[in-house]
């Protein structure tokens, strides 16, 4: 892929000139709904770029306005677990990035391993563990702070919360490799290790956007409790329910934030 080409094809189809960019989770592709003055790209008019697979991911590029702020959105993502490489999986960072977009909002659906958090609830990430264990079997460190996480940002979106009357958790984001999801003893380790939410995505693409120092803030809507903390079984299909329930929050989260940044 030759990311400066597929910018300018972008910028042709769309006339997009902007520096604000999202990448929407499972679930949560409504919020596109929102945008005025669209044009939509999808994912295989790009030459050479990955196609999402997943249930709840659209696989396409929405431009347009949102609250007259002109928005690049990535309707639906790349996992590791769909056979992408990591270079393959932040295709979207690096596109943004030749556009050049300065701020990412990057949204996900995950579980929640704290307890005092609930289904339907939403949480600002402030840091990540990468639990893929593909840099070997040492136990991960939790990255908090620059490069990755603004903390300017993350005051931002508590702030826009509170005006919007919505609950707001922060915490520590756990990657996971997946597809599966966790084991109840994984998740007691992941617990273990100071995870308070876990998913399989979004971490990579932060790394991205430190690497190339733009401003990544991260909203998750965490649509269930992790495996083994109740007793209940994980389902994709109810992931993708509950994610559609709460993306009214995140887009009203959203309305508000982007005044702010």
């Amino acid at each position: 892929m030759h990311f400066p080409s597929l910018a300018e094809f972008i910028v042709e189809k769309s006339g997009f000139s902007g520096n604000l960019g999202m990448i929407l989770g499972s679930g949560l592709s409504s919020i596109s709904n929102e945008l005025t003055n669209t044009i939509e790209i999808p994912y295989q008019d790009l030459n050479g770029f990955p196609i999402s697979t997943v249930l709840g991911h659209d696989g396409k590029i929405v431009v347009g306005y949102l609250e007259d702020i002109p928005v690049i959105i990535a309707s639906g993502r790349f996992h590791y677990y769909e056979g992408y490489s990591f270079h393959e999986v932040v295709s979207l960072v690096k596109v943004f990035y030749e556009l050049g977009i300065q701020k990412i909002i990057i949204t996900n659906s995950s579980g929640a391993l704290n307890r005092s958090f609930k289904p339907g609830e939403l949480i600002v990430i402030n840091g990540h563990l990468d639990c893929t264990y593909r840099n070997g079997y040492k136990d991960p460190t939790i990255w908090k702070g620059l490069p990755f996480y603004n903390s300017d940002l993350i005051k931002k979106a508590k702030e826009s919360a509170k005006e919007c009357s919505i609950k707001l958790n922060e915490g520590v984001y756990c990657w996971t490799q997946g597809p599966s999801y966790e084991t109840p003893a994984e998740v007691q380790e992941l617990i273990r290790l100071g995870g308070d939410a876990v998913g399989m995505s979004t971490v990579p693409e932060v790394i991205e956007s430190g690497r190339l120092k733009m401003d990544a803030l991260v909203l998750s809507c965490m649509t269930n409790m992790a495996a083994g903390i109740i007793d209940k079984p994980l389902d994709h299909n109810e992931v993708v329910s509950v994610a559609n329930k709460s993306s009214k929050d995140m887009t009203k989260l959203i309305y508000k934030l982007i005044k702010k940044i």
